[in-house]
């Protein structure tokens, strides 16, 4: 029965003393070039997609306008252009030196406009733990916030004058 004991005693702590030898010996990566843990990605969106449940089905209580979409494409130019880039922009080495990396939103290929509203909102607001998404929701607007979630979410089809404002030339 003893051994019994001993055994159960030695299982349940062989787990956190090779986690804790894993750590200290530098087995964890930490650089921004380290792989992902096994489950690391796995993990997150798990609890991303949970996080943001609630919020994914919100609507904007601002209207999708020029005059938002203006605002928030220089709001975009200012906060997150460094980061997420800006149309036909090479990525800034912000974004090549972040891990994991940053999609760049107005990449064609990224499908950002595919996103709810709700939930583009709520990554501005809230930021994403351990990816260097920074949440606004203690310096923007709550409006800022929703304008900056249009830009993004009418990225594809936004009207000249918006889409002027975030190329180079006319920054």
């Amino acid at each position: 029965m003893k051994s019994f004991f001993l055994g159960i005693v030695l299982g349940v702590c062989i787990i956190p003393v090779s986690a804790y030898i894993f750590l200290i010996k530098g087995g964890m990566p930490v650089a921004t070039k380290g792989s992902p843990l096994p489950g690391e990605r796995f993990i997150a969106k798990i609890a991303l997609r949970a996080a943001m449940e609630n919020e994914i089905g919100k609507t904007s209580p601002f209207p999708v306008d020029e005059q938002g979409l203006t605002r928030g494409a220089k709001i975009y130019t200012v906060h997150c252009a460094v980061c997420h880039g800006l149309p036909s922009e090479k990525k800034t080495a912000i974004a090549r030196g972040l891990f994991p990396k940053p999609p760049q939103l107005f990449d064609p290929d990224h499908g950002v406009t595919d996103d709810p509203i709700g939930k583009i909102y709520w990554k501005v607001k809230n930021g994403i733990r351990l990816t260097g998404m920074p949440g606004f929701v203690d310096s923007l607007s709550d409006q800022d916030l929703w304008l900056v979630s249009q830009v993004l979410l009418e990225a594809d089809k936004l009207p000249t004058s918006v889409r002027a404002i975030l190329t180079e030339k006319n920054r």
